[in-house]
């Protein structure tokens, strides 16, 4: 919070500064302008000199909040992986010392080793997005292109993620059309199955305390086919619809700051996406009235 304080503090600096050099140069301008008005040629150099700096101020401002606010971005997601990776670290450590330390029967023994391996699961998770993020995010990587039938990956990631949050049929609800189900696409499907992973995990973490999520896959026309996420959690602000897909980017509300995570779930989906030649795009009414991410791709044949 108090390095927060210290930039802010540094963006109106640097704010004000420029804006009593904006009405610095104006005012010598105009001095200039009215003590030299007969002269024409000087005076068209003096305006183009005159627009010249406003022109850098402008530039120079804007980069500087742009770089402040980057680096805000930055210290959040190093916070955040550092979270999500000391909580399992310290939580394993407490139950390898409690059943060194401790004679326990074998059903708590069980219990034990149960929530050891799904903390495990969870780093393990978290190492893989911010290596993931990583790959993702160089343009000329290339990807291993296969011939893969859509509806199976969604069907085994929805499965995926019903194991994972013990959720039912009733939480996690799957349509599709008759047409979609045979539909193919070309892509990776390591890639693609991180991708709707990503989108199915958001839509259960920021849902309300009743889970209630749909997906639907189905054409879109004879050359894509779609994908969509809807839950009926906490919703987006129409401002933060196009945002969220930043990397290290969360939106700024209590309620999803309390929700933990890196900010690199959607800036992975929209890359992935994008590489196999499709788009993602959210859509919501507000806060309290959930979401609905929209993925498309190219159908082959």
């Amino acid at each position: 919070m108090r390095v927060r304080g210290r930039r802010r503090k540094s963006v109106a600096f640097f704010i004000t500064l420029g804006a009593c050099l904006v009405a610095l140069a104006v005012a010598l301008n105009v001095g200039w302008i009215l003590l030299n008005w007969a002269e024409v040629a000087l005076l068209v150099l003096g305006i183009v000199f005159f627009l010249v700096i406003i022109f850098g101020l402008v530039i120079n401002t804007t980069f500087l909040i742009r770089e402040i606010r980057r680096n805000e971005q930055h210290d959040a997601f190093i916070n955040a992986v550092t979270h999500e990776l000391k909580t399992p670290i310290a939580s394993i450590r407490l139950y390898l010392e409690t059943l060194k330390t401790r004679d326990v029967d074998e059903t708590q023994r069980a219990e034990f080793y149960d929530i050891m391996l799904a903390d495990s699961q969870r780093l393990l998770t978290t190492v893989e997005q911010v290596l993931r993020a990583g790959r993702t995010g160089h343009r000329r990587r290339r990807i291993a292109t296969s011939v893969i039938n859509l509806g199976e990956i969604v069907r085994e990631c929805l499965e995926i993620t019903r194991i994972r949050y013990g959720l039912t049929d009733n939480h996690l609800l799957y349509y599709e059309t008759a047409e979609a189900s045979k539909a193919k696409v070309s892509g990776d499907i390591d890639e693609l199955r991180a991708a709707f992973s990503n989108l199915l995990d958001n839509a259960v973490k920021y849902s309300n305390k009743e889970v209630h999520v749909s997906v639907s896959l189905s054409t879109v026309d004879d050359k894509r086919i779609a994908v969509k996420v809807t839950d009926t959690g906490i919703g987006i602000p129409s401002e933060q619809l196009k945002r969220i897909f930043k990397r290290f980017y969360r939106v700024p509300d209590k309620f999803m700051a309390r929700v933990k995570g890196t900010g690199l779930g959607l800036f992975i989906v929209q890359s992935v996406v994008k590489k196999h030649g499709g788009r993602v795009y959210a859509e919501s009414s507000g806060p309290g009235h959930g979401s609905t991410f929209t993925v498309q791709l190219p159908r082959v044949y």
